[in-house]
């Protein structure tokens, strides 16, 4: 009788199941990677288009070997155009054009001084030549490179430095073999150009995306970001179990997390910055933007943000106030709060509509208001030693929310100087009532209709000239001010009926 093993009847079973779970996993990863590619598409079309425009530049520059025309004036040279594209081709047209202008300059400065070194060393023969060209090499990078520790040129110039190293070498090394080496260095250089030109015109005019656009948007998130923070902050911190507010801090929760993003968000706006400084004039933007006051400004949004990080860490912090000095403070802690976050928001609006952010101010003045009434309360507190322990959470919410105004102010100040740098548009001067004018006024008038001989569509008013405190009335016609006679049309008369309302009529 033969005896079949479980082994020899489940063996080719475990590998077919092997074979499929390996199959599903597979499966399971492409469908991750699909959704995340369509998920980064919707988030951000325009990284999308930028794919698009890659390919395009490829594909044009391909002709210097596709087209044979092009391949025998250019040859394998072409090949340089290729490289060119593919290493340029940044997101940003800032990023595009500073490397494009790093590489084109740094290629030709050095194919210039390689030829010259070439040119140097063969005075020195067949044996001295190869031993000039090492010390030159070795000079040229030894310095090139430690210059690349400058801050100023690693942030601005690194790649072009690099690749000033790069070309020097290739053409000075290469030269000592290569005969025609003008011809060759020509070839490459008209190449590099074809190709920095190529990646230029498609950023520039196909869909662009502008650094500086980003920048400027950035730094109006963030300071909205703060702005959401502080609105929705005295909900959460004052509210209590049971007391009917739940719901609308449940609708503040996602606000109270977006202060997050601006704490990391320095390099992404210095990286930002410094391409916007390569680009040219487009929208609103001018050549020379103020692109350091936007950093000025974002650090300190920062600082403000690095306040709320303090205050966010005593939401829910489960320590209570006695409830009789926690109402003292609620109302002046809520109105600090909620006024600095409005005058954030009008901050980021103002930005991101490139108008005039005086509206800020009057809730800047509010919130300094409600600080000086909080210091007030706080003085004017009596408290036992037991109810002073309970008091301290409270009082440093209090005492963070003070230093939170004072940062809100100078952000302010920094986006005022800003919107002067950058002009911003005034905003249209509103048309205020006549009646809260009527402090200012240094007239008092009478409107004497004229009926008898003259055009009906006219009035007279007679104007009193108030004088001065400090002077004395001189009589004229009998009474202590001047009269005159104006006329003007009735038209403008119904149109300011509100000013004469102010005045003492007589018919």
């Amino acid at each position: 009788m033969e005896i079949v093993t479980e082994s020899s009847i489940s063996h080719p079973e475990k590998l077919w199941g092997h074979v499929r779970r390996r199959c599903s996993l597979f499966k399971d990863k492409m469908i991750k990677f699909g959704k995340g590619m369509v998920k980064i598409g919707k988030d951000d079309p325009r990284k999308v288009f930028h794919s698009l425009k890659v390919g395009l530049s490829l594909t044009l520059v391909s002709l210097l070997y596709y087209a044979r025309p092009l391949y025998d004036g250019f040859g394998a040279a072409g090949m340089w155009a290729v490289l060119t594209v593919v290493v340029l081709s940044e997101f940003t047209v800032g990023g595009t054009l500073c490397k494009g202008l790093n590489r084109g300059f740094a290629t030709l400065s050095a194919g210039a001084l390689g030829l010259g070194a070439q040119q140097l060393a063969a005075l020195f023969g067949d044996q001295g030549e190869p031993i000039v060209l090492g010390i030159l090499v070795f000079l040229l990078a030894s310095t090139s490179t430690f210059m690349r520790f400058f801050p100023r040129i690693k942030a601005r110039y690194d790649y072009g430095v690099m690749i000033f190293i790069l070309t020097f070498a290739l053409v000075s090394v290469s030269g000592y073999r290569v005969d025609e080496l003008l011809t060759l260095a020509q070839q490459r250089l008209t190449t590099i150009i074809i190709g920095v030109a190529t990646c230029m015109v498609v950023s520039i005019f196909i869909c662009p995306v502008w650094a500086g656009e980003d920048l400027h948007n950035l730094v109006a998130s963030n300071i909205e970001k703060l702005g959401c923070y502080l609105e929705g902050f005295p909900v959460e911190y004052f509210q209590s179990p049971g007391d009917g507010e739940n719901d609308v801090a449940g609708k503040a929760k996602p606000c109270l997390q977006g202060y997050k993003s601006v704490l990391t968000s320095k390099s992404t706006e210095e990286t930002l910055a410094n391409l916007a400084r390569w680009e040219p004039r487009h929208g609103q933007f001018k050549l020379k933007h103020p692109w350091n006051q936007y950093l000025k400004t974002a650090a300190l949004a920062r600082h403000c943000a690095y306040q709320i990080e303090a205050l966010n860490g005593y939401i829910h912090s489960g320590f209570k106030a006695p409830k009789e000095f926690q109402n003292k403070t609620k109302e002046i802690c809520t109105r600090m709060s909620e006024e600095s976050g409005m005058a954030l928001r009008l901050l980021a609006t103002s930005m991101k509509s490139m108008t005039d952010p005086s509206p800020a101010v009057v809730h800047v003045e509010s919130s300094k208001s409600a600080m000086k009434e909080l210091k007030l309360v706080l003085k004017s507190v009596s408290v036992n030693q037991a109810d002073f322990l309970a008091m301290i959470p409270t009082a440093t919410v209090a005492s963070i929310l003070v230093e939170t105004v004072k940062a809100v102010e100078k952000l302010t100040e920094s986006v005022h100087e800003l919107a002067s740098l950058a002009s911003f548009k005034s905003l249209k001067t509103a048309t205020v009532s006549p009646e809260k004018q009527a402090p200012q006024l240094l007239h008092r008038g009478s409107i004497k209709p004229v009926l008898d001989g003259v055009d009906r569509d006219h009035v007279v008013i007679t104007v009193l000239e108030c004088p001065a405190e400090t002077e004395k009335p001189q009589p004229v016609n009998g009474e202590g001010v001047k009269r005159s006679e104006v006329n003007i049309s009735c038209k403008q008369i119904l149109s300011a009926d509100s000013f004469f309302s102010r005045c003492r009529t007589r018919v």
